[in-house]
């Protein structure tokens, strides 16, 4: 009997080793994987990224473990079209009862990137029909790309990063209202153009030289409405996130209602191996306690703007003025807890 209780309890102490050293992980979450994005519902964690030529999604109730996730292909588009190569920044939205995946694309002119959304009715995103609603434009229609949307006071906005004419001088963000998911119903308002020296990071070869605010995400807390934007341009190391802070109940589309942080709130850190951070999006942990960020990054400088950049997740907190705390980069070789809720 004492053998048996010896071995009952050996073997529950080796599970709960056994328990404690899976409940970890390591970044990057995928060996590639540019502008991460992610949506939680009824239990699961819908995720995708750019790949260029296609739509794809990734279900899982572990966010950590990517690689082990289903994954399926939801839309290609037809050949010959405006949008038709170069699907950038996807994003899963569940709005209203039905499904909508936001991107960017083109003809393989840069010049004619646009933004364009897909639509599903069904309750869950790997499974039904998705249709092409469209492109999602405002009067202007001008450049435009990385289309996120969001709802504030029962109204729906789109955020984006688009050009003032039509050539590339400068990348800012604008914002409009929405009359339903798929229709600018506004004008847009510029609310953010690159002014700090930290946003103005954009050489390219034979001279030319260009300024970018890209990648707007938004992120509420109490009272206040934070846009996380992408720094810089993407084939620096010096690619970092921003920030601005409007009040909930402030105009949105009134450009003073926003208020830029004069400093990066998440760069690269050498000292870590992360270079090039940025284009991110948030969630929470399975039983609503934490707040996590999901972004892009290089594991080594020069890394460029392409298939190297890695999604990677980890906790922020808040600062005692409200705003988010993102903190550093943190190592790839370092194992991390799991969020709160994860089994």
């Amino acid at each position: 009997m004492k053998k048996a209780l010896l071995c009952l309890g050996l073997c529950l102490a080796f599970y709960a080793g056994f328990a404690q050293q899976t409940a970890t992980f390591t970044n990057p979450l995928l060996p590639g994987g540019p502008d991460p994005w992610n949506t939680y519902k009824d239990g699961y964690y819908y995720y995708t990224h750019t790949t260029g030529n296609h739509l794809a999604i990734w279900k899982t109730k572990d966010i950590t473990d990517l690689k082990s996730a289903e994954r399926k292909t939801i839309w290609t588009p037809p050949p010959g079209t405006m949008y038709s190569k170069e699907i950038w920044a996807p994003e899963l939205h569940f709005i209203r009862g039905k499904w909508y995946m936001y991107f960017t694309a083109d003809d393989g002119n840069n010049d004619h990137h646009r933004m364009y959304v897909v639509e599903n009715a069904s309750a869950d995103p790997m499974q039904g029909e998705w249709t092409f609603k469209g492109q999602v434009k405002d009067a202007t229609g001008k450049w435009a790309i990385d289309g996120s949307v969001f709802e504030n006071k029962g109204q729906l906005y789109m955020i984006w990063s688009g050009w003032e004419g039509d050539v590339n001088v400068s990348q800012n963000i604008y914002i409009a209202k929405m009359s339903n998911p798929w229709t600018i119903s506004s004008e847009r308002v510029m609310i953010a153009t690159p002014t700090f020296a930290w946003e103005k990071d954009g050489d390219l070869p034979g001279g030319k030289h260009l300024d970018v605010n890209e990648g707007p995400q938004i992120l509420m807390h109490g009272k206040d409405i934070f846009l996380i934007y992408s720094a810089s341009a993407c084939w620096t190391d010096n690619y970092a996130l921003g920030m601005l802070r409007a009040k909930a109940n402030a105009n949105l589309l009134d450009p003073k209602s926003w208020t830029k942080s004069p400093e990066p709130v998440f760069k690269q850190s050498p000292e870590t191996g992360v270079y090039a951070p940025g284009h991110n999006s948030f969630f929470k942990s399975p039983d609503g306690k934490e707040d996590w960020i999901l972004y892009h990054a290089n594991s080594n400088p020069g890394d460029g703007c392409g298939n190297k950049r890695s999604p990677r997740a980890q906790k922020f907190t808040w600062n005692k003025d409200g705003s988010p705390n993102f903190g550093v980069p943190l190592t790839t070789d370092k194992p991390l807890a799991k969020p709160s809720g994860i089994k």
